[in-house]
């Protein structure tokens, strides 16, 4: 059961050494795919030093600059479908995203029979850790508003802890995947829903990041509003 964790970054080098090791102390096997966008910070130097250790599990893909988080992560899912892996993962750098909660992700694909599961702050058992109160409020009612255009009973339409079977990958037309931010996630979720596979959702608690700074901007969200009106209207067939 070959399975791969991607992980883009940007200026991560307080975050990322500690990440994969922490990725790597689970007691599943996984690898980890990093997708650098020209870090300045150094942070693909510090991932080639611990390649040195991880042999063949640690990999990284070097952009010369930001090129968007949609675009880092189709770049990952192709190299991952390529290299015959059967789960994909999408992941933070920052450790909002618990490593822990992986394998919960990966049993609800290889065990659970789901096609898609999906990390969620927002059903029972999900909750949110030092986020300001106006953010969780703005990211709470941007998946309901999600709901309500696109008739999709996911609760947590924004998220970007994921893991996909292969399947779903080599049947979403990657090249036609348009956003890149918060839309881009709700545009992957939606179709998968769309080409018929099972979604699921799995508890997490989502924190804040300690260390280095948010990508977070209001033309994410911006995108996010109008994009969702723009998939209504989007062949997925």
């Amino acid at each position: 059961m070959k399975s791969l964790v991607i992980i883009p970054t940007y200026n991560e080098k307080e975050n990322i050494e500690n990440i994969i090791r922490s990725i790597f102390s689970l007691e599943i096997e996984l690898h980890v795919l990093i997708i650098d966008d020209g870090s300045p910070d150094g942070t693909a130097k510090i991932v080639h030093e611990l390649q040195k250790e991880a042999k063949e599990s640690l990999h990284i893909i070097e952009r010369k600059s930001k090129l968007g988080l949609g675009t880092a992560y189709i770049t990952g899912f192709k190299w991952a479908l390529k290299n015959g892996y059967e789960f994909i993962f999408e992941m933070d750098a920052d450790f909002s995203h618990d490593p822990n909660d992986l394998p919960k992700l990966l049993d609800a694909c290889a065990n659970d029979g789901f096609d898609l599961s999906i990390g969620s702050r927002y059903i029972n058992g999900g909750r949110v850790e030092n986020w300001p109160k106006t953010r969780w409020l703005m990211s709470y009612f941007a998946s309901i508003y999600v709901r309500m255009v696109l008739f999709i009973n996911i609760k947590d339409t924004t998220a970007g802890f994921k893991c996909y079977r292969s399947s779903v990958l080599e049947q979403i037309n990657l090249d036609n995947i348009k956003f890149m931010g918060y839309a881009f996630q709700i545009e992957m979720k939606y179709s998968a829903y769309k080409l018929g596979f099972k979604l699921t959702e799995v508890p997490i608690t989502f924190k804040d990041r300690q260390l280095g700074e948010s990508k977070m901007n209001m033309s994410i969200f911006k995108e996010a509003f109008w994009g969702v009106l723009k998939l209504r209207n989007k062949k997925f067939k």
